[in-house]
């Protein structure tokens, strides 16, 4: 079920008025439709899965309970141990069989030996990769003792599987969202609104940027071998905007209808293509991921504290694993690599926490230092994202290649031209709004200080009406699935 088709939006409005009108008074049974209509939205797409994310829920919540009572720290690791195995075990058997297949069998051939296995037809279950983090979180901060272990297994299930972000995050930590589901919830009218209001300008990214881009993104990226240099570059940028939009769209769909709900998740996003430098993009884009390899492997392996090689080692090690976390493919490492080659010196040299407050703080302008270190950033993004899109390195290197050739200097020439100009006029109209609400958890919650009603609505309608005249409403699967 995606969020931006008629399926859900028959969904939504059946759960909520359940929701509200029917288990308000009961805290448990508020908790234990969310587990039904979760259940429901995930067996939508494929009902044999739901087995995955039961098993892992009853795993956690077990281990959870030994763990509770369990004062020997060599059980205790063993428990924690036994979580790990069978989340990652998963993870690793559906998302990464065949990868790890593949090149075993490659790396033999270069001794001349040849091995016979035959790779599985494996369906990568929606999601896996951020239910199985979410639920890593609460074993690992129950062993560490930095949460109470639950006895409400609704409760945990239902932060397990809450279905705003079940397939593609953000990645809740169990200390943020499951205490949420202890306490009673009750209806509150401005809070609905913003959760509309975010859900609206979710749905703009969606369909209006994210899916208009991905049109040229794949039509460039897919005949790459028939493009010019000019071309390749515009096709670089579609998907920048493609994988943004798409993104921070759900994300903030996934956010306003957490709140429709009673529920405040995390931040995702927050306007990573205006960043100064690459650490600055990176604490502003996936916040979630970012935050969560940084607390529970970063930060295990030392971080920052040793020496030079330390510094080095854990560095890649996170933006490595950050790579392989979004694909079995080798061009997601070396995605992963490129961006800790970014953010290497900037560590180094102790610069990688100078722009923590938002550019341009008490401007409407940026200076122009801020806007070439902004370009500098952007270029370096727009460039890694071609390796994070390509089939493959060969391809990843074929198209930067003609990107660096004479050919760049000829006119850009595909399909659709004049469609493709409305929509990077429509990513101009979409940057301005971003960079006026930069400040912001999401570019559209400064309208709430909007004063007058009138003026409010009209910019709800217009944007309603450029969603209807400009969307992409062929019910695109949104891109981090696959993740």
């Amino acid at each position: 079920m995606l969020f931006n088709s008629l399926d859900f939006g028959v969904f939504l409005p059946i759960v909520f008025l359940l929701y509200w009108i029917v288990a308000q008074k009961n805290i448990k049974l508020q908790n234990a439709l969310i587990v039904i209509a979760s259940y429901l939205f995930y067996g939508w797409w494929d009902w044999r899965f739901l087995s995955l994310i039961l098993f892992s829920t009853i795993i956690d919540y077990a281990v959870g309970q030994k763990l509770r009572n369990e004062e020997k720290e060599v059980k205790r690791k063993m428990l924690l141990w036994t979580s790990i195995i069978v989340n990652l075990g998963f993870l690793g058997f559906f998302k990464y069989y065949n990868f790890f297949l593949e090149n075993f069998v490659d790396a033999f051939s270069l001794f001349g030996i040849e091995i016979n296995s035959n790779s599985l037809n494996i369906v990568l279950p929606l999601g896996i990769s951020f239910y199985t983090f979410q639920t890593l979180s609460y074993t690992i901060d129950v062993y560490n003792r930095k949460l109470e272990p639950t006895k409400d297994f609704i409760a945990f299930s239902a932060f397990v599987c809450f279905f705003p972000q079940l397939v593609a995050g953000p990645i809740e930590r169990a200390t943020n969202l499951l205490p949420q589901f202890y306490k009673k919830r009750t209806f509150e009218y401005h809070k609905a609104v913003d959760g509309m209001r975010q859900i609206l300008w979710g749905l703009f990214k969606k369909v209006v940027i994210a899916d208009n881009c991905a049109e040229f993104a794949n039509q460039i990226f897919n005949n790459s071998a028939d493009m010019n240099g000019s071309t390749l570059v515009l096709g670089a940028i579609f998907f920048t905007f493609q994988i943004y939009g798409d993104f921070s769209g759900y994300s903030d769909i996934a956010i306003g209808t957490s709140r429709l709900f009673g529920f405040n998740l995390k931040q995702n996003f927050s306007t990573p293509y205006f960043s100064r430098d690459i650490a600055e993009f990176w604490r502003r884009w996936h916040i979630s991921l970012s935050t969560w390899f940084r607390d529970y492997l970063y930060i295990p392996l030392g971080g920052s504290r040793g020496g030079t090689w330390m510094k080095i080692r854990n560095t890649f090690a996170i933006f490595i694993v950050s790579g392989f976390w979004h694909g079995a493919n080798w061009t997601f490492i070396i995605w992963g690599a490129l961006n800790a080659i970014y953010f290497l010196p900037l560590l180094l040299l102790n610069k990688n926490r100078i722009n923590t407050d938002v550019v341009a703080q008490n401007k409407n302008i940026p200076s122009l230092k801020e806007l070439l270190l902004m370009i500098n950033t952007f270029m370096l993004t727009v460039f890694a994202w071609i390796f994070f899109r390509a089939e493959n390195i060969s391809h990843a290197f074929s198209y930067i290649n003609t990107i660096f050739s004479e050919l760049i200097f000829t006119i850009p020439e595909f399909q659709n031209m004049k469609q493709a100009g409305i929509t990077l006029l429509l990513i101009m109209f979409f940057m301005i709004i971003e960079w006026f609400g930069r400040k912001e958890k999401y570019a559209y919650e400064n309208i709430k200080n909007i004063n007058d009603t009138f003026k409010r609505h009209i910019i709800y309608i217009l944007t309603i009406v450029i969603i209807l005249m400009f969307g992409n409403f062929q019910e695109n699967q949104f891109i981090y699935f696959q993740f």
